[in-house]
């Protein structure tokens, strides 16, 4: 990367390896990986399921694209937010509130990113998954964090279907279309997403206080928002079962479902139950709602790689 897309300024003559890794590292961390990590893998689940079939190599490009869309819906997330990163610890040291990278610098790259990888798509297997990947990416950045973040406090709620895209995605790359069986998945992320978030949020309330962004500890209170995670685990935990209930799974799925919706029910409660102040707030450090955040992060790399499992080794 060039020295004029840092706010430091111009480079040495003679960088050092490490700087150019850095540098790297940096850019690469607009992209939000680790966020990465559970989208590119609900998109694969979904390519792989979808019925038909798909040359490997547009099966990994279809892959790509949906990490590259996602990565570029990140960096324009970062883009945007920059004013509030900078006032929460958690996100302060992100490359453009830290300064490291320039906003304009990584404006554009995430619209290259978003764009590229949109194209590609449709080059490579249909219009119709393409279609669904601008969709996800324009719902994250325009609707989620232009539009909701900074305004209510069902921001992650609404927001959250930017993140369900990606099975639809996997399964139009190879279908063509978009039937029942991967909107159930979308569902099935959707309702994941805000007993994930809330929990995180109830332990880093203190940030978005800060930063003025009005999460739902930051409105409703954190007695609330144990309320709101337990609801909305019992939807998923309902939400979980429905390829079982519609016949597109088996058996197997389904005890793997019950299992884990039961397991993050039990987490629910007991975030619910932690021990707590008048206002609702941890007098435990929100080890509960830790837990809970943790575990919904394997709840649903298990249930999804179950789906797999049943549909390319037990069916």
């Amino acid at each position: 990367m060039s020295g004029t897309t840092r706010l430091e300024g111009a480079q040495a003559p003679f960088a050092t390896s490490g700087s150019h890794l850095s540098e790297v590292s940096d850019w690469i961390a607009l992209l939000k990986p680790r966020v990465l990590t559970l989208v590119v893998f609900t998109g694969l689940v979904g390519l792989l399921v979808a019925p038909g079939s798909i040359h490997p190599v547009l099966g990994l490009t279809a892959v790509l694209c949906i990490t590259i869309g996602a990565g570029a819906a990140g960096a324009l997330n970062m883009w945007y937010d920059r004013d509030i990163d900078a006032l929460m610890r958690r996100t302060a040291r992100r490359p453009i509130p830290a300064g490291r990278i320039a906003p304009d610098a990584a404006l554009g790259f995430g619209i290259v990113l978003g764009t590229a990888s949109v194209g590609l798509m449709g080059l490579a297997t249909n219009w119709v998954a393409a279609f669904w990947l601008a969709a996800s990416i324009l719902f994250y950045v325009l609707v989620y964090t232009v539009w909701l973040k900074r305004r209510t406090c069902q921001n992650i709620v609404i927001g959250g279907a930017a993140g369900a895209f990606p099975p639809v995605i996997g399964w139009a790359a190879v279908t063509g279309d978009t039937t029942l069986v991967p909107w159930l998945l979308f569902t099935i992320v959707f309702a994941w997403t805000p007993p994930h978030f809330w929990a995180l949020s109830l332990w880093a309330h203190g940030d978005y206080a800060r930063a003025g962004v009005p999460m739902l500890p930051v409105v409703a209170g954190a007695r609330e928002t144990r309320r709101q995670i337990l609801i909305y685990t019992v939807v998923l935990a309902v939400s979980g079962l429905l390829p079982w209930a519609v016949g597109f799974a088996g058996p197997a799925y389904a005890a793997v479902a019950a299992l884990l919706g039961g397991g993050f029910l039990y987490h629910a409660i007991r975030t619910l139950r932690e021990a707590q102040d008048e206002e609702g707030r941890s007098l435990v450090q929100d080890a509960a709602a830790r837990k809970t955040f943790a575990f919904s992060l394997m709840y649903l790399f298990i249930l999804f790689g179950a789906l797999a499992l049943d549909r390319l080794v037990l069916a």
